[in-house]
């Protein structure tokens, strides 16, 4: 069973549909119980960085997320608060990655939001997707490119559009919002 957490972030029932449309059976929760039971985990997230860490600190789901030792999956949102800090309320996050989550410079428009290219795939995650694959973004922070990035996009300069570290595996752009591509994605996510 695939367990996709419900907190104070929205994007969870987009995420649930895109699993049903690949014949994956999910569940939306956000009981810790549920969570360690699941045979993965999926933390979808569109909003903001401090009060999305306050809900998951007053739930307790930020200590049931970082034991957890099944494949876990980020998106957007949900990857960030899987870093240590973010700059966005200068938010303290649940850190399985050591990254700081910065928001973009003058220069470049901000939100980053639209379809853009994927490069330097490694994993199992981009297994069948051919590097310069386009993906949608909509973000207006972003963990630079470094030692966790499995995947890197160019916005201004190189970040990480996905990261992984253990069974933990994070992707800034929307999966579900992606096509065919973000499909395999996350087919590629439930057969990890």
């Amino acid at each position: 069973m695939i367990a996709i957490v419900k907190y104070n972030a929205g994007n969870v029932r987009s995420v649930h549909n895109a699993l049903k449309r690949l014949g994956v059976d999910a569940v939306i929760t956000d009981s810790s119980e549920a969570l360690q039971r699941a045979d993965k985990v999926i933390f979808p997230g569109v909003g903001e960085a401090g009060s999305a860490m306050q809900y998951l600190r007053n739930t307790g789901l930020d200590r049931t997320i970082k034991n957890l030792n099944q494949p876990f999956l980020g998106i957007c949102l949900g990857m960030q608060l899987l870093c240590a800090e973010s700059e966005e309320g200068n938010t303290s996050c649940i850190g399985i990655f050591p990254e700081k989550t910065s928001r973009f410079q003058d220069g470049v428009k901000i939100p980053h939001m639209g379809w853009n290219s994927i490069e330097s795939l490694q994993g199992q995650l981009f297994k069948g997707i051919k590097p310069g694959c386009d993906m949608y973004f909509v973000h207006s922070y972003f963990v630079p490119a470094g030692k966790w990035s499995i995947a890197t996009c160019n916005y201004g300069s190189a970040f990480s559009a996905a990261l992984q570290k253990d069974n933990f595996y994070g992707v800034q752009f929307h999966p579900e919002k992606s096509g065919e591509a973000g499909a395999q994605i996350l087919k590629n996510f439930t057969e990890l």
